[in-house]
């Protein structure tokens, strides 16, 4: 497919739905068949016509992950590192999510687990275990864990 082709649609699709550098620049290099040059072009040419911004896509990420997957800081960072965003990009993104509702969104899956695990004998370890694998500090699960374990859920 030829460059201009290539770029449109993905001007079409930046439209529609958000994307980072790294993600427009793997579906460019696959439309124009491994041409990294030409892949390249594109991306910039996305990027310089705002249709692809980074910062804009780790805010959008850190704040439906947070609120719709029940991810935590952690994870959400995991994430967008493996997307190649900069780091002082992530700690904005990270930053702009709400403590208040990530955590009540922790204590809510943790409580959800509890009610599964209820009668194991391990059902605190299991639960730290459960809401570290959500990307959330040990700190904020052990804290969630005793609320739920105390009834507070």
């Amino acid at each position: 497919m030829e460059e201009k082709k290539v770029l449109e649609r993905l001007q079409r699709q930046c439209a529609k739905a958000e994307y980072c550098s790294f993600d427009v620049r793997r579906k460019a290099l696959k439309a124009l068949e491994g041409d990294a040059e030409a892949a390249e072009r594109v991306v910039e040419a996305l990027v310089r016509d705002r249709f692809v911004d980074d910062a804009r896509y780790a805010g959008a990420f850190a704040r439906d992950k947070s609120a719709f997957s029940g991810w935590g800081a952690v994870k959400i960072s995991f994430a967008l590192r493996s997307k190649g965003i900069a780091r002082e990009v992530i700690a904005e993104a990270v930053a702009g999510i709400d403590k208040e509702k990530s955590s009540a969104k922790l204590e809510k899956v943790i409580a959800d687990k509890y009610r599964t695990l209820k009668d194991d004998p391990s059902v605190k370890l299991k639960l730290l275990r459960f809401g570290l694998s959500r990307g959330f500090s040990y700190e904020e699960v052990s804290a969630a864990v005793e609320t739920v374990l105390s009834g507070g859920d």
